[in-house]
């Protein structure tokens, strides 16, 4: 089957064909070591090694975050479509992926010193994610991979708890570094494990770098690399920290003119000039990441509650225009869109009511 040029799948509608269309995409990338972007710091000579050898499980797909999120889809996949057209694929290449052996190694990475910062914090939050997707599947494949996971999971777990008490300040980014979507995944990862330390200390921290902010400057967004919103991050964030009547609050204090039925461009989503070009096409997953946080937000709100309608409509109208992109035929947005329009569609992250 040829994969779709155009890709369209509302909320909790992602069909069979779609599913495996879209497993395909990572199938593709998860083996494919080159080209690849290395994000190491080499301590003498002994450290130039492939991409392979470094990291065995997370490899392909240009980069090792990539990587990770593929393999959390291919999974994600999988768990909602055991019948998948591509399942024996899938499970093949996750159980040479995820062996044992592999995910130690890559837990050993993060030991010395000058590679504690490696994928500091979205790397981290992918693999989190991954975990808490394995926990959350009764499936003897995904028991296997989970236990084999726990040495890199508890080693990130480990090196987040260390680290936040001395992050003084949150990163307010539209790529990677962004702290308030590391934070949300985390917390969904420690509310699943049964994690209250990590719990704990999210909560804290999301309180103390984000319940004060008042008036975001919607108008400032995007900035022309951007795949996250950091104000809808945020916000996607707090929904999770705060109680409802706490959070809606909170909402009108940070984005005042959202009763009256205005998102600022928020409304509006960002125009990809050019799906070849690695860090414009960007903008494809800023359309699906807003879309998953405005989703996100409102999905907390009363259902009478005014703020709703603009929320879901702005959600809309990124989805529509992200996930024409999903499907370019381009390696510098196939390898990794996938994951954000999985993400999306699937309605991961939001609690079924």
């Amino acid at each position: 089957m040829n994969a779709p040029r155009h890709f369209s799948a509302g909320p909790g509608q992602l069909d069979a064909t779609r599913a495996a269309a879209l497993a395909r995409l990572a199938l593709q990338g998860i083996d494919r070591e080159y080209p690849n972007k290395p994000g190491e710091v080499l301590r003498d000579p002994s450290d130039i090694l492939s991409p392979s050898a470094m990291h065995p499980a997370f490899f392909g797909c240009f980069d090792w975050h990539s990587a990770v999120h593929g393999h959390w889809l291919l999974v994600r996949l999988l768990r909602l479509f055991p019948d998948l057209l591509t399942a024996a694929a899938v499970r093949a290449r996750l159980s040479a992926h995820l062996t044992a052996a592999n995910l130690a190694t890559e837990a050993a990475y993060f030991e010395p010193r000058e590679n504690q910062g490696f994928e500091r914090m979205y790397g981290w939050a992918w693999t989190l994610r991954l975990a808490a997707e394995l926990k959350a599947w009764d499936d003897p494949d995904s028991l296997q991979w989970a236990k084999n996971l726990q040495p890199l999971e508890h080693q990130l777990v480990a090196l987040t708890k260390e680290f936040l008490p001395r992050l003084t300040y949150p990163v307010r980014t539209g790529v990677h570094g962004d702290t308030a979507f590391a934070l949300g995944q985390m917390l969904d990862y420690a509310w699943t494990a049964g994690d209250g330390g990590l719990e704990q200390a999210i909560t804290l921290r999301a309180r103390h770098y984000y319940l004060a902010d008042r008036i975001y400057p919607v108008e400032y967004e995007p900035s022309g690399e951007d795949f996250f919103s950091p104000g809808l991050n945020e916000a996607d964030l707090m929904r999770r920290v705060l109680a409802p009547k706490e959070f809606s609050e909170w909402l009108d204090g940070f984005l005042p003119e959202l009763r009256a039925g205005n998102p600022g461009r928020w409304a509006r989503p960002a125009e990809v000039s050019d799906p070849t070009d690695g860090r414009l096409i960007h903008l494809a997953g800023l359309n699906l990441s807003r879309a998953w946080a405005l989703r996100g937000v409102a999905s907390v709100l009363a259902t009478s509650d005014p703020r709703r309608a603009p929320l879901e409509a702005a959600a809309g109208a990124h989805e529509t225009a992200g996930l024409q992109h999903v499907f370019s035929g381009h390696y510098e947005g196939e390898h990794w869109l996938a994951t954000f329009a999985v993400y999306l569609v699937t309605q991961s992250g939001i609690p079924s009511r």
